[in-house]
């Protein structure tokens, strides 16, 4: 929650923007941009939970601010496929579907087929690198760019106010796979134009030097095909078009079949095929049922979980849960994806009890089988210089992310003072070309917990985190109030407390003091609930050194 939940009212004559996701964090990137009363949303997208946050699926940007303002919603304005950046669509449709989506051909076939499970008919509009179209109030420019997935825009804004260039995620590849580049002439163009505010990527502006080409990775995995004699399973995302198509063409090479495993990335590979983003060699794909058919050396399954997702493939390969899928032996498991801040545990889990299975694992540790998506201070100095924006808000990143960027844009000229490091919630006011902070708006983490929304608390997190860390104890006594007697002594139960329950024989007596004396003192059914409780908690942490989550009944008779 923000320190201060004040922002002046929105004059005429400016433009307002909030970021609802994205800043502070890797994920649910998600900005609005407000004029004369009109909004456009840019990218809604989703975080996925730490280990601190048990039992959440998804973590929304906060779309409190926008619950009432729907109807004022001209647009949503995607820049790329990922989740980060389209997996809120749907949250944020089912306050208002007919909201216009705006985006590239495969993001918004990607958005689609999500939408598609939602059972929410979009109304889409494609654009493409190079298109102008008046969105509300706002003219927007969309621009190529390079990233991990085909298709990536960046947006140049044009507003009476000023004009505003918003990257999305972007890096500079000199060598893409598709041979579609960032379109440094655009920005060129842009730059010359005048840009007043200048929305950056963060994600990679502590990392020195300029991102290696994704067509650096094809030998690599090349060579991991050349030395494997059994099985491979590949995992990256599942929108990585081009980590994909580089795994294809090995696999054609060698002469292997391939077989897509996961609903998410059967899908979203067959619409790239479908669309020609993915160039699939004659005969590679099959089915994952012909895989028990052909030879070991024959068979590459292409699958999700490089997260260490619980219920991804690659977790339950580990776990040997897989209906259709055992690893063996000598098998070999290439994880060609990041490492996503946050699942370090989870990934480092994953990889050792694939080892444990005698599997072969090539991963970003011990191989180069992995390039970022994002820009690193050589490319964004390159952009802060071709752009030269009076203003530098840098957005798509972790604090330090944030202030790396900052540091890269007083470095090529921007005045230090004109650097808006902002977080979620901020408001950021532009009029006449200036910009800056005003105020913040109240804001919030809304949890997707199964068919729950935003029903998940702090508290509730932290009710969890005590169960999962510490346990459970109930402890249950019958009384009778009206005469000061305890009918049914205190009875202690545990879960994942300790070993052997007769531990808490110790104890007893002292709750069963601790809740006369409050019989004796005509205390109400409360203070004999919380007597127990204190009395057992002070035990449990000068005893057990733990502190379980502790639930007292009472029942009056």
């Amino acid at each position: 929650m923000l320190e201060n939940p004040e922002a002046p009212q929105l004059g005429d004559d400016t433009v307002r923007i909030i970021p609802l996701g994205g800043l502070g964090e890797v994920g649910r990137n998600c900005n609005v941009l407000e004029y004369h009363g009109q909004l456009v949303v840019v990218d809604c997208g989703v975080l996925f939970p730490e280990e601190s946050q048990p039992g959440v699926d998804l973590i929304l940007p906060d779309l409190t601010y926008l619950k009432d303002r729907v109807n004022d919603i001209q647009a949503i304005v995607l820049t790329h496929g990922h989740e980060d950046h389209i997996g809120g669509v749907p949250y944020l449709l089912k306050l208002r579907p007919d909201i216009p989506i705006i985006g590239s051909q495969l993001t918004i076939a990607f958005t689609e087929a999500k939408l598609v499970e939602h059972r929410i008919k979009p109304h889409s509009f494609v654009v493409q690198e190079g298109d102008t179209e008046q969105v509300g109030p706002f003219q927007m420019e969309f621009i190529a760019v390079t990233h991990s997935i085909p298709d990536a825009l960046a947006v140049f804004v044009r507003t009476p106010e000023g004009n505003i260039f918003i990257t999305g995620d972007f890096k500079m590849d000199q060598l893409p796979l598709d041979g579609r580049l960032t379109d440094l002439r655009a920005f060129a163009r842009a730059g010359e134009e005048g840009v007043d505010l200048f929305m950056c990527d963060s994600t990679n502006a502590e990392v020195p030097g300029f991102i290696r080409s994704e067509s650096e990775i094809g030998p690599v995995i090349d060579e991991v095909f050349a030395r494997s004699t059994g099985q491979i399973v590949a995992a990256t995302f599942s929108s990585h078009v081009h980590r994909v198509q580089l795994v294809l063409n090995a696999a054609a090479h060698y002469g292997r079949k391939v077989a897509f495993v996961g609903r998410s990335m059967t899908r979203n590979m067959t619409i790239a095929a479908d669309l020609g983003y993915l160039d699939i060699p004659e005969g590679t794909v099959v089915d994952l049922n012909v895989m028990p058919s052909l030879e070991p050396a024959q068979r590459v399954y292409m699958a999700t979980g490089s997260q260490g997702e619980p219920m991804a493939v690659l977790s339950r390969l580990a776990n040997k849960a897989h209906p259709k899928i055992s690893l063996e032996r000598g098998d070999t498991v290439l994880m060609t994806a990041s490492l996503i801040p946050g699942n370090e545990n989870s990934v480092f889990t994953l990889i050792n009890g694939l080892m444990k299975l005698g599997t072969n694992v090539v991963y970003s540790g011990n191989a180069k089988v992995h390039v970022s998506g994002h820009s690193a201070q050589g490319e964004l100095s390159y952009a802060y210089n071709i752009l030269e924006p009076a203003y530098a808000m840098p957005i798509h990143g972790e604090v330090r992310h944030q202030l790396a960027n900052g540091k890269i844009a007083v470095q090529t000229g921007v005045d230090a003072k004109n650097v808006i490091i902002a977080q979620n919630g901020s408001v950021v006011d532009m009029h006449d070309g200036e910009c800056g902070v005003v105020g913040s708006i109240l804001f919030h983490n809304i949890y997707v917990d199964g068919s729950s929304i935003d029903d998940i608390t702090e508290s509730d997190l932290k009710d969890r985190q005590i169960l999962s860390n510490e346990g459970f104890v109930s402890v249950f006594a019958v009384v009778d109030a009206k005469n000061a007697q305890i009918i049914s002594r205190p009875q202690i139960q545990a879960r994942a407390v300790a070993e052997d329950e007769s531990v808490f024989d110790e104890i007893l007596p002292a709750v069963t003091d601790a809740l006369q004396d409050v019989l004796d003192r005509n205390g109400d059914t409360y203070q004999m609930q919380q007597a127990m409780r204190h009395a057992l908690g002070r035990w449990i942490a000068r005893r057990l050194k733990r502190a379980p989550m502790i639930v007292p009944t009472v029942v009056e008779v």
